[in-house]
């Protein structure tokens, strides 16, 4: 299985081709493949090997007979919001950028702090609660069947979540085609 991995680059990256993401974290931009941000920026790559240094990698289960996307997006909530219990279509990395987050997830509590980072497998129920008193936002990358692309991938638990207001706003950057794996 393929490893989904998150680098810290406080002075700046350079990578060439292949299945990266690189985000300028003071330019909030993202980009797949090569790229090369001067400055604080944030990467992620899916490989075939747990790399070392990472800030974190998981293993991921891929389908091979799936199309997948690789979907770079920016999550933002105002003091105090919530994302209810959730699921999403496929795992991901996240990086907190600003605020405070409280995670639950499996029966586990974490609370994560500016450039702490978080995996989420996509299918276990998550809520998700930013900081009471600050703006709370997160970049991530997740793997994504390609019938996704351009989609929102929130799925609430239950259909009374579903109807009330939400009040976090995911910015898409881009979903990227990732070559069919074997």
């Amino acid at each position: 299985m393929p490893w989904l991995s998150l680098f810290e680059h406080p002075g700046g990256v350079a990578v060439g081709p292949g299945s990266h993401v690189v985000y300028d974290v003071v330019r909030n931009e993202a980009h797949f493949g090569a790229a090369a941000v001067s400055g604080h920026a944030l990467s992620w790559e899916l490989g075939e090997d747990e790399p070392e240094g990472a800030k974190l990698s998981a293993e991921v289960d891929l389908d091979p007979s799936v199309e997948w996307i690789m979907r770079c997006d920016r999550v933002d909530f105002p003091p105090g919001g919530v994302a209810h219990l959730h699921t999403h279509p496929g795992p991901g990395i996240r990086c907190l950028l600003a605020g405070e987050i409280r995670i639950e997830t499996e029966g586990s509590t974490e609370t994560y702090g500016p450039f702490e980072a978080w995996f989420e497998r996509g299918p276990d129920p998550v809520f998700a609660a930013a900081s009471p008193v600050e703006e709370t936002s997160f970049v991530r990358v997740m793997l994504l069947p390609r019938e996704w692309e351009g989609k929102r991938t929130i799925r609430y638990v239950s259909p009374e979540d579903a109807e009330k207001p939400k009040t976090q706003r995911a910015t898409i950057f881009f979903d990227h085609a990732l070559a069919p794996r074997r």
